[in-house]
């Protein structure tokens, strides 16, 4: 088995919210572990993470030791990073065992070809100022300014700020409308009319949806906030949509 989970958005909200939400997302990594041969975490595992050349954030350490098991029982483990946790270094490759995407790509499981991707940059053209934002963000001269301007206790709370103050501003009430993953299906139709691809996988939108349309199917992930939904590729290569409630 194949599984696919993402926006944990580990550290966001109250300690209390924080540590919840870590106690149950280790506990999904467990129950996935049972039969799986790989895990995918489809970006914005953490609310914020910045990598110092010798600092990482403090936390975690529950998920980042669960990580650091399974990759040492040989399971695979691959991070697609998001719009919070993009400035990934070498430590959890590193430390963990966790292979790491900082771009989209297309890979061969199960026999299907899985399109995987956490969909934060993908369909804004008519959105300038969250193209310039996204940018800004994958520059590595701001990358290289951060780590030597800011001191780590002031890069860690500007960071955690900033990543609540996004996470907020997309926050619902309930589960998050099915239809925020619309722009996600319009880019994975154009781009399956030129590419080969059986399967797509999104995450960033928090809003769960298992879309068909003839031979096109996309796979939403949601947030953890409530009931988080995951994907499962079985050995047949059939992507399918659940819940994970402990």
């Amino acid at each position: 088995m194949i599984y696919f989970a993402s926006d944990v958005h580990l550290g966001g909200g109250t300690p209390q919210e924080a540590r919840t939400t870590e106690r149950k997302f280790v506990a999904w990594l467990d129950m996935a572990a049972r039969d799986a041969e790989a895990i995918f975490l489809v970006g914005d595992i953490f609310d914020f993470w910045f990598e110092y050349r010798r600092v990482v954030p403090q936390g975690f350490v529950r998920t980042l030791g669960k990580l650091a098991e399974l990759t040492d029982r040989g399971i695979r483990v691959v991070l697609f990073t998001g719009n919070h946790d993009m400035w990934v270094g070498d430590y959890l490759p590193r430390e963990c065992g966790v292979e790491i995407r900082t771009a989209p790509c297309t890979v061969s499981l199960c026999g299907r070809r899985i399109f995987i991707a956490h969909g934060d940059n993908m369909k804004i053209d008519n959105r300038p100022a969250l193209k310039l934002l996204n940018r800004i963000f994958r520059s590595r001269l701001l990358r290289w300014l951060f780590a030597w301007g800011l001191h780590p206790d002031l890069a860690m709370r500007f960071g955690q700020w900033w990543s609540g103050k996004s996470r907020k501003a997309h926050r619902t009430e309930g589960p998050a409308d099915p239809s925020l993953a619309e722009p996600l299906i319009a880019y994975a139709r154009e781009y399956a009319a030129e590419h080969e691809v059986d399967h797509f996988v999104f995450g960033h939108m928090h809003a769960a949806r298992d879309y068909r349309d003839g031979n096109l199917h996309t796979l939403h992930l949601s947030s953890w906030e409530t009931t988080p939904a995951y994907g499962v590729l079985d050995d047949a290569g059939e992507l399918t949509l659940k819940r994970f409630d402990p």
